[in-house]
């Protein structure tokens, strides 16, 4: 069984029932969403990347910038807690500051490529992973797919260039999703949205982010009734994975989306 963390950076919730995307839609009917979930503050990709990976708040973590630093009060985040129930994690990525998300030696496969600025960009990634997932088929996955941000800054959130980029990505969506099996489940999330052409504040638009779960046990076509944040993407993942979460997360497990 795998199980797949797709991250979609920049995807605004609203902007889903504006563009033809097929394959997250699908995800949607099979699975629990919701398309109120939040951010953290600030609503920047690494600070929110540290946050999902490690349930804690950038006021506790202590990244609130995109450049790295030490975390100010370490903590095992879910690569970590998964690596010591013997699972085995792989990375798929095209923004290089995101390698620094785990410790040293956690990873049993990680692969990078600076595509997040070529409008093709995530689909390179999006079919490395789908062959290497479906070839060693490992217990997790984390898929990071940032070109829809990219169009964001380039062009302006919600404008056509952005909304296009979004058709695009789903194309790698659905790349990913036929290269798993029935046994297998996924967790499609953004980090954060945006506005005009920035993130960060804590506005509507940039807080606002989709989250859809969907696999064995878990509800279909379900609209998640309680509230959801970054905080609550590791202690659900855990489950999913059959693995402790850390005692000293903050965030915890949306248990509404199983069916038992």
């Amino acid at each position: 069984m795998t199980t797949i963390l797709l991250l979609v950076d920049g995807l605004r919730p609203d902007a889903l029932s504006l563009v033809d995307a097929p394959q997250i839609e699908r995800l949607m009917q099979r699975g629990s969403s919701s398309l109120h979930a939040r951010s953290v503050t600030p609503s920047i990709t690494l600070p929110c990347h540290v946050s999902i990976f490690h349930s804690v708040p950038p006021q506790r973590h202590g990244v609130t910038t995109n450049v790295w630093q030490p975390m100010a009060r370490p903590l095992p985040g879910l690569v970590e807690q998964a690596k010591l129930a013997g699972k085995r994690c792989y990375f798929f990525h095209n923004w290089e500051p995101l390698r620094d998300l785990n410790r040293p030696e956690m990873l049993e496969f990680s692969f990078y490529q600076n595509t997040c600025y070529v409008p093709e960009g995530d689909l390179t990634i999006a079919e490395v992973a789908a062959q290497r997932i479906a070839a060693d088929r490992p217990d997790f996955a984390f898929i990071y797919f940032g070109t829809v941000d990219v169009a964001g800054h380039q062009a302006g959130w919600m404008t056509d260039l952005y909304l296009r980029q979004i058709e695009r990505v789903d194309q790698g969506v659905g790349m990913v999703l036929d290269a798993l099996r029935p046994e297998d489940s996924v967790l499609l999330q953004s980090d954060h949205g945006g506005h005009d052409r920035t993130h960060g504040t804590e506005l509507p638009e940039d807080m606002l982010i989709p989250w859809i779960a969907a696999g064995p046990g878990i509800r279909r076509n379900y609209v998640i009734q309680t509230d959801v944040t970054l905080l609550d993407t590791a202690p659900t993942l855990a489950r999913m994975l059959q693995i402790s979460a850390h005692p000293h997360w903050e965030g915890r497990c949306i248990d509404a989306i199983f069916e038992t």
